[in-house]
């Protein structure tokens, strides 16, 4: 089935990535293969979810970042991409895959081609900017794919949230400080509500986040809503810091007031992690939100800022508490000196840079190699539940992926399967 959907910029990522690589581009080159050329019924949202997979091979074998397009398209950004990549491509569809005409012909290079830097890099680059910058893209797409939130359906979405417990979806998730050789320790610990888990409570053919003026909106109101959640965890244990992300406005409510006067169990400290953008946005609010913190003894995080950001911004004039970087797998291939960088990381003061979403061993060297010492993310969450699960007696009546999922919440019947919850929460 056709529709037209709200454009969601994924190319921004692409653009983000190449222009890193435009500093240096030779070596670097893409692999692009082309998914919106397969039958309408094999581009089904649930089959390029298996594509990726087929892709991690080949991404490995690069080492690679993998990029999927709007228009369902995959690109791997890599350096020495061999010719043989685009026979490799075509062979791991047509492992998982039915008949499809494009893969059946002898010309792969119809589906499947390569882009060497930097001789291809401009006409690239212009090819990515066009699928950005189109205003609308005509997509095939299967029945349930979700449409854009219009501005008649948010109050809907306001008032369910009334109608259902947040707390059971509230999740958390630790910032662990690694000491070398081989030790972790909890520095704090995230509370958040994720939207995935969000849109299963409501219509999953609406995407909540596809305006994000309605989302702004909807998640003032769910920040309220969160705060006041707090009084029904059933935690054995809580960490000295906990950690909030809100909208900058959220810091000024009554809710908030009450969230910090009343809710700190053990006397814990409240982290309140807000987006660059809003920061950036609301300068003097910032300011003042910062200091109604700190007169209160809690901390104010940066969230979401890029490592490019990171060198190009005065930190130190905005003077938050902690910044919050994103790993990219890309980053493995700058250059192993990036002095500006790691001069940043160290004026601001290396302790306070947090490295998220953090899937790797190479994240954390990666960090390391910067001077960082603070980690978030699947990587850290497997390393917390390995030592979780080492301490437990009652560990092999439940799997690994059982333990993280019971441990990542506050409260709930999916909590409450836990038979060691003094385990389940332990603080080291």
């Amino acid at each position: 089935m056709s529709m037209l959907i709200k454009k969601i910029a994924k190319e921004t990522f692409l653009l983000s990535a190449l222009d890193r690589v435009a500093k240096n581009p030779f070596g670097y080159g893409v692999l692009y293969v082309s998914i919106s050329k397969l039958k309408p019924k094999n581009r089904h949202p649930e089959f390029v979810k298996i594509f990726t997979k087929l892709f991690d091979s080949v991404v490995g074998a690069t080492k690679g970042s993998l990029y999927v397009l709007s228009n369902g398209d995959f690109v791997i950004l890599a350096k020495d991409i061999a010719p043989n990549m685009v026979d490799e491509a075509v062979k791991k569809l047509r492992e998982g895959l039915a008949r499809d005409p494009i893969l059946e012909g002898e010309d792969v290079t119809k589906f499947a081609a390569v882009y060497h830097f930097p001789d291809r890099f401009n006409e690239f680059y212009s090819y990515v900017e066009r699928i950005k910058n189109s205003e609308i893209r005509n997509v095939s797409v299967g029945a349930n794919a979700p449409r854009a939130i219009t501005a008649s359906e948010i109050e809907d979405v306001i008032n369910e949230l009334n109608s259902f417990d947040i707390a059971e979806i509230i999740k958390r998730q630790s910032v662990m400080r690694y000491t070398p050789p081989e030790k972790f320790s909890l520095m704090f610990q995230e509370f958040f509500v994720a939207v995935k888990d969000l849109t299963l409570q409501f219509n999953e053919k609406i995407d909540l986040t596809a305006n994000k003026w309605l989302f702004m909106y909807m998640s003032q109101r769910l920040d309220k809503k969160t705060m006041a959640s707090f009084v029904e965890a059933d935690l054995t244990k809580w960490p000295a810091k906990v950690a909030l992300n809100l909208n900058l406005s959220s810091i000024f409510t009554k809710e908030f007031d009450a969230f910090i006067n009343e809710f700190p169990k053990d006397n814990c400290k409240i982290v309140v992690e807000v987006k660059v953008m809003d920061v950036f946005n609301n300068n003097k609010q910032y300011i003042e939100a910062r200091e109604l913190l700190h007169a209160n003894g809690h901390s104010f995080l940066l969230d979401e800022i890029s490592p490019a950001a990171l060198k190009m911004l005065d930190i130190n004039k905005i003077k938050p508490d902690m910044v919050k970087m994103f790993w990219e797998p890309l980053l493995e291939f700058e250059e192993e000196s990036d002095n500006d960088l790691k001069a940043e990381i160290e004026k601001f003061g290396k302790e306070n840079v947090i490295l998220a979403k953090c899937d790797s061993e190479k994240a954390i060297k990666w960090g390391v190699s910067h001077g960082i010492t603070a980690f978030q993310g699947p990587f850290i969450d497997d390393i917390e539940t390995a030592i979780r699960k080492g301490k437990c007696p009652d560990s092999p009546n439940c799997s690994t992926l059982q333990c993280l999922k019971r441990r990542r919440l506050i409260t709930g019947n999916k909590r409450d399967e836990c038979t060691r919850k003094e385990i389940l929460d332990e603080i080291w």
